[in-house]
């Protein structure tokens, strides 16, 4: 029996010792609070763009041949008037001379004609002919010069086609694809344009925007007019992630909203200096907003339910109570402007709110003494501590 006792005596001491040693530290319930103010707010609000050149004109020959020359190749810049194209031109050479022969053939009946016409009204004064012989002659003189315009047109044709032998460049603009080459058959009916043209002085920058933000802006604004004038420059960031000199000028807005978006598209024009914008090229949009005396919060003290953005409010007690928010859908990717549910003087929990519920009681500190104890956990682990270890 003294053994037993000894026995349990020492378990006991050991399970008193071993709950001391691996007693967790309470809950933390430090939370970072910020007092609600006002403040000037520039925002820009970002949107996936394509670019498109003023005109990306389509290069079509208009006569059927082989090429015999290419001219220029692709991304040459050209002018309006430049030749890019050569097609084989002997068949339509050839035309040309047919019908400047049979113009030639026309114009010597209609002098033989005229001869004849002159001596039947001689004769008809005479009364040695018949008015209908004058007629007759003088309907066929009527006939051979009809003749003679068929036979400038198809000369005017003939000469048409030889011209367009050589294929123009019908805008100021840089060359694009070329699929052919020299001795390809190529005709106005082909698959495939010959190039195109794209006139890039100006570029055209398409984005979309949401139907909820494009009705926010223009009840904002008073109209859907007035917020494409007032809408202030946008800026163009390019692919590889810097921002164009030049700003735009968003100018048309689409009139129909894509059903399997629910997005409108929007276009903003910008001067293309050193042609650095390229026609089928991508960027992002950034369209600023400037609010006077907003209240900004934190993207990271709000929470979402239900399509509905929260915060949580310090209250007596430093109680804390999810209330809810309405934002500007413009933001800068870390602050929301804040439209109602909110007051000036009013305390916010900024960060860890999913850490938080309805009615819980918190130890309100500030950002710096947050800040100082991260620092402080960190060492500590670093250290091999746990947190909560001194």
């Amino acid at each position: 029996m003294k053994k037993i006792a000894l026995w349990m005596l020492a378990a006991t001491l050991l399970t008193s010792c071993g709950s001391k040693s691996n007693q967790m530290p309470e809950a933390n319930k430090d939370f970072a609070v910020v007092t609600v103010q006002t403040s000037e707010a520039d925002l820009k609000t970002t949107y996936p763009a394509t670019i498109r050149g003023m005109q990306d004109i389509e290069i079509r020959p208009k006569v059927s041949g082989y090429l015999t020359k290419l001219l220029v190749d692709e991304g040459s810049v050209v002018s309006k008037g430049q030749p890019l194209f050569l097609i084989d031109s002997e068949q339509y050479r050839a035309s040309v001379k047919a019908a400047q022969a049979q113009v030639r053939v026309c114009k010597a009946t209609i002098a033989t004609q005229k001869l004849t016409v002159e001596n039947k009204r001689m004769l008809h004064k005479q009364n040695i002919i018949s008015n209908y012989d004058l007629q007759m002659a003088e309907n066929t003189l009527a006939s051979y010069e009809a003749q003679l315009a068929a036979a400038e047109a198809n000369l005017q044709s003939a000469q048409d086609n030889l011209r367009w032998c050589t294929v123009i460049s019908p805008a100021d603009g840089v060359v694009g694809m070329i699929p052919y080459r020299v001795g390809s058959l190529v005709s106005a009916s082909s698959a495939q344009a010959l190039t195109t043209v794209s006139n890039i002085s100006q570029m055209y920058v398409y984005f979309s925007m949401t139907e909820k933000q494009l009705l926010g802006l223009t009840r904002e604004q008073g109209g859907l007019q007035a917020a494409i004038q007032n809408m202030p420059a946008v800026s163009l960031v390019l692919a590889d992630g810097t921002q164009f000199s030049q700003t735009g000028v968003v100018s048309t807005v689409s009139g129909v909203i894509d059903s399997s978006t629910g997005s409108v598209q929007m276009r903003a024009t910008f001067k293309n200096e050193g042609n650095i914008l390229r026609s089928g090229g991508t960027g992002s949009i950034l369209v600023p907003v400037h609010q006077k005396d907003a209240i900004l919060v934190q993207q990271k003290a709000t929470f979402d339910i239900q399509n509905k953005k929260f915060v949580y409010v310090l209250g007596p007690g430093n109680k804390v109570a999810a209330r809810e928010i309405t934002v500007l859908p413009q933001n800068d990717g870390s602050t929301y402007v804040v439209t109602s549910g909110l007051k000036v003087g009013e305390r916010i929990v900024v960060d860890g709110v999913n850490q938080l519920k309805n009615g819980m009681q918190i130890n309100p500190i500030t950002l710096a003494q947050a800040a100082a104890a991260e620092q402080k956990a960190k060492k500590a682990l670093k250290e091999g501590k746990m947190p909560g270890e001194n």
